[in-house]
């Protein structure tokens, strides 16, 4: 008698690319914001506060074509005239959505002072203020931005708004933020002045370090900041394809050649460091001796896929969540039910 074809249920094993390596895509969040007849321009940055309070860093809404194409799902990197995009118009700039991607906060009356650059560059709490307070990067408009974590008051503006410089007192396109436990914070510096800004806890400017170039300690666009439990800074200098660790006086300790454009960096409780590579498309582990440890993703704007996250973040159940600048998405991911823990990027540490 002839052997019967296992159907694809019987043989769950076979098949797949494991394109979303250790977790699984949460279909439709987060739900729909943006107003009737459009939708959701660049997501610059994403970060977890808890699973019911995650911030969504949004450079404005985009007008949808009369057509849409049958590639459309909901994002505006599936348009087939993605690359003709009009210009956004700068409202919802920051959201505030739920575990089930509901909006539930968005503080539009901020809007304006996203005004003459492109919304938000990334946004952070620090893990070591008990009151966490937001803090925005603006690259465009050259400032850093401190909220209350209700977004009621503008605490705190650190830079001339459109006005770049090199000082003590100006930024010229920064790009991210870090924290020491004392509330010291180091800022990159960026698309333009290509170095890292040091300060006190009170904003008081301490110093600063980095030139133009590719040779040791110099950048050529520091895109991300993050600091390990032994006080090194690790740079993500995105245009020279490297890694720069320092301490925290700026003294240049090692580097990490070859990863194509690190766009974001996170150093997670087990002190590995994470990277969200903006040209593979693919999540990167390190230890912090720079050793490849995993590394899972596919390019695409199909759900699951990525095109350049610009910035990620990981709550405390686990879930992952990645901005695209260039998908004009945030995705969800849950930990599949028996991943290998060591797989999954951790917990921020602190």
């Amino acid at each position: 008698m002839a052997a019967v074809a296992a159907s694809p249920q019987q043989s769950p094993t076979k098949g797949g690319e494991e394109e979303t390596g250790p977790y699984e895509v949460v279909a439709g969040w987060p739900q729909p914001f943006a107003r009737a007849g459009y939708v959701q321009g660049s997501q610059a940055g994403v970060f977890a506060e808890s699973p019911n309070r995650v911030f969504l860093a949004n450079r404005g809404e985009l007008k949808l074509p009369e057509k849409l194409p049958d590639t459309f799902n909901g994002a505006w990197g599936s348009l087939e005239q993605r690359a003709n995009a009009p210009t956004a118009e700068l409202r919802n700039c920051i959201v505030i959505v739920d575990g089930a991607g509901r909006m539930i906060e968005s503080w539009t009356q901020w809007d304006h002072l996203f005004a003459g650059g492109r919304g938000p560059h990334k946004i952070k709490i620090s893990p070591y203020d008990p009151e966490k307070h937001v803090w925005v990067i603006d690259d465009q408009r050259h400032q850093v931005l401190e909220f209350t974590n209700d977004g009621k008051q503008l605490v705190r503006t650190l830079g001339e708004p459109g006005v770049p410089g090199a000082d003590d007192k100006h930024f010229a396109r920064p790009t991210d933020i870090a924290w020491l436990p004392d509330g010291t914070f180091f800022i990159t510096d960026g698309y333009v002045n290509t170095r890292v800004v040091k300060f006190d806890k009170n904003a008081k400017y301490l110093m600063t370090w980095g030139t133009k170039g590719n040779g040791p300690g110099q950048f050529n666009l520091p895109h991300s900041i993050d600091i390990d439990r032994n006080r090194r800074l690790y740079v993500a200098d995105r245009s020279n394809s490297r890694i720069q660790v320092f301490d925290e006086n700026g003294k240049f300790l090692d580097q990490w050649p070859n990863i194509r454009q690190p766009y974001h960096i996170m150093i997670t409780a087990d002190q590995h460091l994470w990277v969200a590579d903006g040209v593979t498309n693919k999540f990167l582990e390190y230890d912090l001796n720079g050793k490849l440890l995993y590394s899972w993703g596919t390019y695409g704007s199909f759900p699951g896929a990525f095109w350049g996250v610009h910035q990620f973040s990981v709550d405390s159940e686990g879930n992952l969540y990645a901005a695209e600048t260039f998908g004009g998405r945030t995705q969800k991911f849950k930990p599949r039910a028996g991943a290998d823990r060591s797989k999954l990027i951790g917990p921020t540490a602190k």
